[in-house]
């Protein structure tokens, strides 16, 4: 399958309302997933049948973890805080690399469209963006950690 039929198969996707397809040809084998989510609406992966079908775990970088977990801070009123939710399944990541900077601490100011963490799903690096401005108070998950869909990931004060 060469690359304009799933370019093909994605423009079909997204004119209907299938959610997935899988195609097996020649010993390879696509799978072209559709989200409701803008962040990210289509994830296509490729695995080849010489490979175990089984899921294999990704490899996650040890420095990662040099920055500190879940911060705790201090949450006077949480009635006024908005949270920021996961939109995918996958590895939730504070910092682009190791000895890269943290996207985002507690007490940084964020706007719309500010980057402030890595949700990695299937391999893919998935940059994930505030949708509202204020200050963070509070990192819910832990570097390098699995995350569920809508799983809250920051606290946040819009004041």
């Amino acid at each position: 399958m060469d690359i304009k039929q799933i370019q093909e198969l994605i423009k079909l996707m997204n004119k209907t309302s299938i959610g997935e397809i899988t195609i097996e040809e020649d010993g390879k084998k696509i799978t072209i997933k559709q989200k409701n989510d803008p962040v990210q609406n289509i994830v296509a992966t490729q695995a080849f049948a010489q490979q175990p079908l089984a899921a294999q775990p990704s490899v996650a970088p040890n420095s990662l973890n040099n920055a500190p977990a879940a911060e705790n801070a201090p949450v006077a009123k949480t009635d006024n805080l908005i949270t920021i939710k996961s939109p995918m399944i996958g590895t939730f990541y504070r910092q682009a690399g190791p000895g890269k900077p943290i996207f985002a601490n507690v007490g940084d100011v964020v706007t719309p469209g500010k980057v402030v963490c890595i949700i990695e799903a299937m391999k893919l690096f998935n940059e994930i963006e505030s949708e509202i401005k204020g200050k963070i108070v509070k990192v819910l998950v832990d570097d390098a950690s699995p995350v569920e869909y809508d799983q809250p990931l920051f606290l946040v004060d819009p004041s």
